[in-house]
């Protein structure tokens, strides 16, 4: 695939994801209760900005984790889920919190599901909450986020890249085809 046009630049991710980290502080009354799991792999980095910005507004250290979806998505075999599977790293008990599944982008609505699926591995949260960076449409289940970045209408054939320095080594947001 390539690059059709870029959406959003390091500045203007920046500021999104700083958005959408005061509504998360706003709907729950702060941070008090709330783990952050980010959905490997771009929703870890994003999860770790929104903690970093949490910690800046609200002077709270949330408990921030990785979450491996790898063993409930419904498109792979058993063999290649097997031979795919990492870890998850859950920072704390999650029972009685308020769980924040963070994705980078939301389309068909499987991974969330997935995510849902795996964090009821690890204990009976009070609530899950999940913030996408981009929100494409194309929604196969009866999933819709809490917070979002930004919502990209999108056909079919294109997709959406969300690049973070982390992992890519820039920080923006393409729409491929």
């Amino acid at each position: 695939m390539k690059i059709k046009s870029q959406v959003l630049n390091s500045e203007t991710v920046g500021r999104t994801i700083a958005r959408i980290s005061h509504e998360i502080c706003e709907r729950n009354d702060g941070a008090e209760n709330l783990v952050i799991l980010g959905v490997k792999s771009r929703g870890v980095p994003f999860a770790r900005r929104i903690a970093t910005n949490i910690k800046s507004f609200e002077n709270v250290d949330v408990p921030t984790g990785e979450l491996d979806i790898t063993l409930q998505r419904d498109d792979y075999s058993e063999e290649k889920k097997k031979e795919l599977a990492t870890e998850s790293i859950i920072p704390c008990d999650i029972t009685d919190k308020t769980v924040l599944v963070v994705d980078d982008v939301l389309y068909t609505g499987r991974t969330a599901k997935a995510a849902i699926e795996t964090i009821f591995k690890y204990g009976r949260p009070k609530a899950v909450q999940l913030a996408v960076f981009v929100d494409r449409g194309h929604r196969e289940l009866p999933i819709r986020p809490d917070y979002v970045g930004k919502n990209i209408p999108t056909s079919k054939s294109e997709s959406i890249a969300v690049r973070f320095e982390e992992v890519d080594g820039e920080t923006a947001v393409y729409i491929m085809e």
